[in-house]
């Protein structure tokens, strides 16, 4: 536990940030687009596709403004790694344009923003298989070299940090971390629950953040929690353990449906933002490190200023 500071990255020196929300159901179900595999990565190769996706973040980046908060910009680059593009047809090199164009516009847009600041690039990746199913069971060897391409990727770029989301087994984390160590760029893992709190493979969310600090040395920046629910996980947070302290970051749902009921799901269910807010300000009682606020899927920029508006405070890190 003895790493938490050891990157020096502007979430370490407290403060509040906000991020984006649900890109991809915002971009499907808001903006009308078809986005195969759920990817939003192909968007950077139109001018228009890159005008949506500038719009999008501005949004959201118009509420750290006026809630004078930092802010982590998000890479829209979650499907952008070997096997998923090779389903969209693109080959690695198309890859590596594909993630460096994306960092390249976070950075445009970071320097467009005026007074925000802190801004933070991250680097997104996705699991390799399905988030919501551990159906691409790797060891954390296996998972170290599959995601090593897109890290080396992004290290190779303007990006201060890369982040993992919706990961369902504790071995997809340390090759992740061990990846991002081995390019000497900041990691953050992102895991996701079930509806009992627990990792889609079964493992309690308490032990995955435990044995995951434990087999890489306490090396990622933070961990967070993304693509549930608050009530899906909160039992889980009802301890005094340490590894409470680890986790900065939440990026929930607005809807209390579970994986299985979101995959078949045809129409988007919003949930409630204020409530939500709601949500996130019990959290942060749990959370004693928390700092980094989003939404999942099904959230938007309404959802973020509800959530800004009940866990933003000015007088800086609490």
């Amino acid at each position: 536990m003895g790493a938490i500071y050891r990157h020096n990255l502007p979430q370490s020196q407290g403060g509040q940030f906000l991020t984006d929300s649900g890109l991809e159901t915002t971009l499907i179900f808001d903006n009308g687009l078809d986005l195969p595999c759920f990817a939003s990565y192909p968007l950077l190769d139109s001018v228009s596709g890159r005008q949506t996706l500038r719009a999008y973040f501005e949004r959201h980046l118009s509420i750290a403004a006026d809630n004078s908060t930092g802010f982590v910009l998000e890479a829209p680059t979650w499907r952008a790694s070997r096997d998923w593009g090779a389903q969209l047809g693109h080959s690695a090199s198309d890859l590596e344009r594909f993630n460096g164009a994306a960092i390249a516009l976070l950075a445009d847009i970071r320097g467009t923003a005026g007074a925000i600041s802190p801004i933070v690039i991250s680097g997104n990746i996705g699991p390799r298989g399905d988030g919501y199913r551990p159906d691409t069971a790797m060891s954390a060897d296996e998972a170290e070299a599959y995601h090593a391409e897109q890290i080396k990727w992004f290290a190779a770029t303007a990006a201060d940090m890369v982040s993992a989301f919706t990961l369902s087994t504790v071995n997809e984390g340390v090759g992740v971390i061990r990846a991002a160590s081995a390019a000497g760029i900041p990691s953050v893992v992102s895991y996701t629950t079930e509806t009992d709190g627990r990792l889609p493979d079964g493992t309690p969310l308490g032990e995955a953040i435990e044995q995951t600090d434990m087999a890489t040395a306490g090396a990622a920046a933070y961990f967070m929690v993304n693509c549930a629910h608050p009530d899906h996980f909160r039992a889980a947070l009802e301890t005094e353990a340490t590894w409470l302290k680890r986790v900065w970051g939440v990026r929930a749902n607005a809807s209390r449906l579970s994986h299985a009921e979101l995959d078949e799901a045809e129409e988007l269910d919003p949930g409630n933002p204020a409530e939500l807010g709601r949500d996130y300000a019990r959290l942060k009682q749990m959370l004693p490190n928390l700092r980094v606020y989003g939404g999942c899927c099904g959230t938007d920029h309404r959802h973020v200023e509800a959530i800004a508006d009940c866990c933003v405070h000015h007088q800086g890190p609490h």
